[in-house]
């Protein structure tokens, strides 16, 4: 007999918030794949280290989550995970911030994907102009309502550190 959602998100919330975690980052990541892949935005450097959060966080909430639901586990080894992993998705949401403001012109990005790229010495020069392919950190390649994928990747990080500090909260109160 299986419980309902509801009784284990009672029972065990600290379970229930990593797998939230575990969820929305591998959704997340999936939907960075789709664009990446199916319709053929590249990332720019910043898109890329956008998704190392997420690359840390999806195995650590699985880890918190399988180890939640066994008996016996130190319940501030538990809490500390999802420290942990409200403080990595923090950083992913920092980062989506930081992107958002380069696309909107609020502040100058890296030079590497933001133009102005070094190009080097005179020797060589045509060979590397036809090899190069900047992917501009500058210039948001999809937007809807407004945000780009950076912004989404803002409220979608603080939506999960929000889950994760739900999860600590609630353990805390859990006898």
């Amino acid at each position: 007999m299986t419980r309902p959602i509801a009784d284990i998100i009672r029972t065990e919330p600290i379970a229930a918030a990593a797998l939230v975690v575990a969820a929305g980052g591998a959704a997340t990541i999936l939907g960075a794949y789709y664009f990446q892949f199916v319709l053929g935005l590249p990332p720019c450097p910043l898109c890329l280290e956008q998704r190392v959060p997420y690359y840390v966080g999806i195995p650590l909430a699985v880890v918190v989550a399988v180890l939640a639901l066994r008996k016996g586990t130190p319940r501030g080894l538990l809490i500390g995970g999802l420290l942990l992993l409200a403080a990595a998705m923090l950083v992913g949401a920092g980062l989506g911030v930081f992107h958002s403001g380069i696309e909107w012109k609020l502040w100058a990005g890296p030079t590497d994907c933001s133009g102005g790229a070094g190009l080097g010495s005179a020797g060589g020069l045509l060979d590397r102009l036809q090899n190069i392919n900047v992917v501009r950190c500058d210039e948001a390649a999809w937007r809807f309502l407004g945000l780009s994928l950076a912004g989404y990747n803002v409220l979608i990080s603080l939506a999960l550190a929000f889950a994760a500090s739900w999860g600590v909260a609630a353990g805390r109160k859990q006898v």
